[in-house]
């Protein structure tokens, strides 16, 4: 029954019976054969086989049974050996078909990286795994990218440069390599970052093989322990089967992020095209707006209330030389300001806009060479490029309609200048029917306006004549031609001002600039002709005076002024001229007035002039001072001077005549 229990064990093992076991072995060399059996039918521990042997030596078992027992205790090992070899290569292909399950799903790029180091630690019981990459740059250098079981912070943007380490010699070989003590190694180029990163880990065995995408080489897998020792064919097989696969889902991977980027930046253009479209939508339907504004002859006023509309933004428009004609918005009164600004860019013949200052744009008004004015837009520091195009396009399209308005002689054209020749006329008119007519041309005639004449030398009576024209229709006025001078009828009650418009208006044509004067302001149809006559002796006087091509109004004139005209103004002349030193003495009880009067009766003496005040000479130069302080250090001058007079005795004759009324009001009392 025993030699039968062998001879199933040793079957059952592979194991050749040996003869003098069966022919008559003693019990104990058969029971330690069994126990062997045992012990490997239970995949025991290799010293627990010793033992078994161990024993049978103190069982007394010697010769051939000791021997046979350990040839079946070294055969037993072997198989034992063999059988976790097995083991290991199954549950090493599970890990594997795990890891490629794992993988298959989508990953980004630094996500596939981390799966594969984390699973070729786990796989190949090592302390710490990573892979080196390519750097960005393409210089050559190496990167590390997603350690995994690293204890230290030295391996933070690790840069291996070109041809150093073990991934380069991975990579100029194609096939893996492994070294059991890495520092002691000096089979290839060390670098120092890595060693010095290595040494502060506490590694020695490392093993890198190549971490292919397709059939390009991307990279080199690395797996390491903190201790001497070899790694196995197994091992190094486990790791380039996992490297393949790990680089097939790098590699899609990879594809996956770049088609993500590209689909992230398809998305990006489909919105800005989106948006583009959105725009052209809305500067289309800007552009047929302003368009059909200027179809319907609308006023400018009008046109660039819907540019405020359409920019949502203050707008304002102006002549060549600053002057307003329509505004939209908080930038009344700010053309000339601007003005100067566009000259000292040189931006006047320029179409695109410009910036000039707290986030006020400008664009020119063109018709072809001839530069009509300005659009400006507060639109911030910076434009859209649709707000940009739609500021264009209406510069473009006010250029049409200020264009239309200058070429244009219409029936309104004519019954303008009708309407002003009638009003020129010696020859009374009804008043009532005046202002029916000039209401129906959107004027009022009883408000303030002043009358404007302007005269022309050299051959540019016609395109002065239109630019008024122009000029006229654009501030709401009357325009004619009346003995040769352009005679304009503008709303305002300034004449100085409306006077430097007009001369600015025409300075810009070829030849010597005009002479314009102004008288006004008037109120009444019938004062109209009064303001030219005024207006006309005032540019009379300034041809006689020299004064031709420049601007002037009746009260810039001085006494001159009072002579020419219907209503002299004696208190706004003097106050004008010396009316800051009569408020002084009033104010301070001062005697500036008696000291002006001393001076200039003793010919401009402050000695004798003191002598006639009976004050000391110094007093009088102090005085003097006084005076110029507050009408100006010109005042001495012969034709301040002689105004200063003339004001200082007006206003002596106005105060005699004054007190006469009054001492005559009291006897009458």
């Amino acid at each position: 029954m025993r030699l039968a229990l062998v001879h199933r064990h040793c079957q059952r093992w592979g194991i050749e019976t040996p003869e003098d076991l069966v022919s008559g072995t003693k019990d104990e060399a058969v029971a330690a054969v069994l126990a062997l059996l045992d012990l490997l039918a239970g995949e025991g521990q290799a010293n627990r086989f010793d033992a078994v042997v161990e024993e049978a030596r103190r069982q007394g078992v010697t010769g051939a049974d000791l021997r046979t027992v350990e040839r079946i205790k070294r055969l037993a090992l072997s198989i034992q050996a063999r059988l976790e070899r097995r083991q290991q290569r199954s549950a090493a292909l599970a890990t594997l078909v795990d890891t490629a399950s794992d993988l298959a799903s989508p990953h980004t790029v630094e996500d596939t990286l981390k799966i594969i180091t984390r699973r070729a630690r786990l796989l190949l019981g090592v302390d710490v795994s990573w892979v080196t990459l390519p750097a960005a740059d393409d210089d050559g250098a190496l990167r590390l990218h997603s350690l995994d079981g690293h204890v230290t912070m030295l391996n933070t943007q690790l840069r291996l440069p070109e041809g150093a380490g073990l991934a380069a010699a991975v990579l100029a070989h194609r096939a893996p390599l492994w070294t059991s003590d890495y520092l002691t190694d000096d089979s290839f180029r060390h670098a120092a970052e890595l060693d010095q990163w290595i040494d502060a880990e506490g590694l020695h065995a490392v093993l890198a093989v190549p971490l292919s995408r397709g059939t390009a080489f991307a990279g080199s897998l690395h797996v390491a322990d903190r201790s001497v020792r070899h790694f196995s064919a197994d091992e190094i097989a486990l790791a380039n089967m996992l490297a393949e696969i790990g680089g097939v889902a790098l590699s899609r991977a990879v594809y996956l992020d770049e088609t993500l980027a590209e689909m992230s930046a398809l998305r990006d253009r489909l919105s800005r095209a989106e948006a583009d479209l959105a725009d052209a939508r809305g500067l289309t339907e800007a552009q047929g707006a302003l368009l059909a504004l200027v179809l319907d002859g609308c006023a400018p006023q009008l046109l660039v209330e819907e540019c405020h509309i359409r920019l949502r933004a203050p707008v304002l428009l102006c002549g060549p030389h600053g002057t307003t004609i329509a505004v939209s918005g908080d930038l009344t009164g700010r053309g000339e300001e601007f003005t100067p600004a566009e000259k000292a860019t040189g931006v006047l013949l320029d179409p695109a806009p410009v910036l000039l200052q707290d986030g006020i744009w400008s664009v020119p008004v063109l018709a072809g060479g001839h530069h009509l004015g300005a659009l400006y837009v507060q639109a911030g520091p910076a434009l859209t490029a649709g707000t940009a195009a739609l500021l264009r396009y209406a510069a473009r399209v006010v250029a049409v309609l200020l264009s239309l308005q200058e070429g244009q002689a219409p029936v309104d054209g004519r019954a303008r200048d009708e309407l002003l020749e009638d009003l020129l006329l010696s020859v009374s008119r009804p008043q009532d029917l005046l202002e029916r007519r000039a209401r129906r041309l959107g004027i009022g005639l009883d408000q303030p306006h002043v009358v404007v004449i302007a005269r022309v030398e050299g051959g540019a009576q016609a395109h002065a004549v239109s630019r008024a024209s122009a000029c006229a229709r654009r501030l709401n006025g009357l325009q004619t031609t009346h003995e040769s001078d352009i005679v304009l009828l503008l709303p305002g009650t300034d004449p100085g001002a409306a006077a430097r418009t007009v001369h600015d208006e025409l300075s810009s044509l070829p030849g010597s600039p005009p002479t314009v004067s102004a008288s006004g302001p008037v109120s009444d149809p019938g004062a109209v002709l009064h303001g030219y006559r005024e207006a006309s002796r005032c540019l009379d006087a300034m041809t006689a005076l020299g004064a031709a091509g420049t601007p002037a109004s009746a009260q810039q004139l001085g006494f001159l002024g009072l002579l020419l005209s219907d209503h002299g103004d004696a208190d706004g002349f003097i106050q004008s001229t010396i009316g800051a030193v009569l408020d002084y003495d009033e104010q301070r009880l001062t005697e500036l007035i008696r000291t002006l009067d001393a001076y200039f009766d003793t010919g401009g003496s402050p000695t004798y002039a003191a002598e006639q005040l009976h004050v000391h000479p110094n007093t009088v130069a102090r005085r003097l001072e006084r005076i110029g302080e507050l009408i100006g250090p010109d005042w001495q001058k012969p034709e301040r001077a002689l105004e200063i007079q003339l004001a200082l005795r007006m206003s002596r004759i106005r105060r005699v005549l004054r007190e006469r009324d009054e001492s005559a009001g009291d006897q009458d009392a």
